[in-house]
This record gives structure tokens, C-alpha cells and sequence, in this order.
């Protein structure tokens, strides 16, 4: 069965965003060098994992504008992260074009029932970015099969939860690991997915 696996930046406090959907508290991760470390050479090997990346409206945007003109001499993930298929969830959006590579595909309908047929189709993992409206959507539903978070040494106080408006859920820890930067990437996953949740 394929995974879905949700990847964000966290504060320690657990908001992936502020307010207005700032992410100032990820600058001194995003400071550091985009061409070498082992945050890098770890998140490629992630991306070796997956084929198919999911996206809200608002980080499709946001990704469509800076990833497609980078290079590997820029980001060292650029090409593995530009060819990877991707999925755009969107009621207003008809085309999501992505520069000079495969365009993104664009599903206007139920985000929820889309993930649910791609879990039971072939292939590698699934992974979503931002996008915290669909992440919820997804957790609710129990779709949700590992948590990758970077959880940054800083506190909002209020802003944007990952986890809010879910039913109480216990996990299981995967893997801790620190980075340079004051960044901890944790690894989890649900102890208990409802059996609905899983393809039959």
C-alpha cells in the first residue's frame, strides 16, 4: 500500500505557520547551504521514495514561482523535486503549469476520496507540503500514514496548528534525528488508522 506522509515545518510549540501563513521561524534553516549537508543528502534520499506530491492552491503557488527555475547548482534537490509527479487540489485552479517540466495535475473534486484511490493504486509514497487546509482534511480522515516534521528551535505562541480539530490519537515514534541549525527532524505514525481509512 502506498503511504501518504505528511512533511512540515513545526515550532517546538507545534504551529507550521503563523497568523497570516508566515514561516520567518524556518530562516535559519532555510539559511543554511541548499548544495550540500546532511539535511540534504537525507531529504534526497526521501524524494527516491515518492512519486507523487500533493498541494493545496496556495503552496502550489508558492512552489511554482521558485522551484522550477532551480538547478541542482541552486538546490541540490531541484531535478529530483521537478520530475516528480504532482497533484494540485483545487476548485478554482484549472491548469498548474510548473516552468519547463510536466505540468501538474489538477483534481477539483473531493481531495479526500482522490488520496483515498491513490493509496490503492501502484507505485511509491505520497508526499504532502504545506497546504495545512488539505493536511487536515486527510488527518481527519484518517489518510494520514507518517508524520515527517522539522521541528525548529522557536516558539509562535499562535498561528497555524498541524494538529487541531482531529480526534485524540496515539503515535509511535520512528526516528529523531538533529540537524545543523537548530532543527530536529521526528519521524511518527498513528498507532491506530481506522480500518475505513485503509484501502480494502
Amino acid at each position: 500500500m502506498r503511504k501518504v506522509i505528511v512533511q512540515e515545518f513545526t515550532t517546538i510549540d507545534g504551529f507550521a505557520a503563523g497568523p497570516n501563513g508566515e514561516l520567518d521561524f524556518i530562516a535559519e534553516f532555510a539559511a543554511a547551504d541548499p548544495t550540500a549537508g546532511e539535511h540534504v543528502d537525507d531529504q534526497l534520499r526521501f524524494l527516491e521514495t515518492i512519486d507523487t506530491i500533493l498541494l493545496g492552491a496556495v503552496t502550489y503557488r508558492m512552489f511554482a514561482e521558485y522551484w522550477p527555475s532551480q538547478t541542482p547548482e541552486t538546490e541540490r534537490i531541484a531535478d529530483a523535486l521537478n520530475s516528480t509527479p504532482k497533484v494540485v487540489f483545487s476548485r478554482r485552479i484549472e491548469q498548474a503549469p510548473w516552468g519547463t517540466w510536466e505540468p501538474a495535475r489538477v483534481v477539483s473534486g473531493s481531495a479526500t476520496e482522490e488520496v483515498r484511490r491513490l493509496r490503492r493504486t501502484s507505485g511509491k509514497d505520497m508526499v504532502l507540503w504545506g497546504s495545512l487546509s488539505l493536511a487536515h482534511s486527510l488527518m481527519t480522515e484518517g489518510l494520514v500514514d507518517e508524520y515527517r516534521l522539522w521541528v525548529c528551535a522557536g516558539l509562535l505562541g499562535h498561528g497555524r496548528s498541524l494538529f487541531t480539530d482531529i480526534d485524540t490519537q496515539g503515535m509511535r515514534w520512528l526516528e529523531t534525528k538533529p540537524y545543523e541549525n537548530r532543527v530536529v527532524s521526528v519521524r511518527f505514525e498513528p498507532s491506530e488508522i481506522s480500518r475505513d481509512a485503509r484501502p480494502t
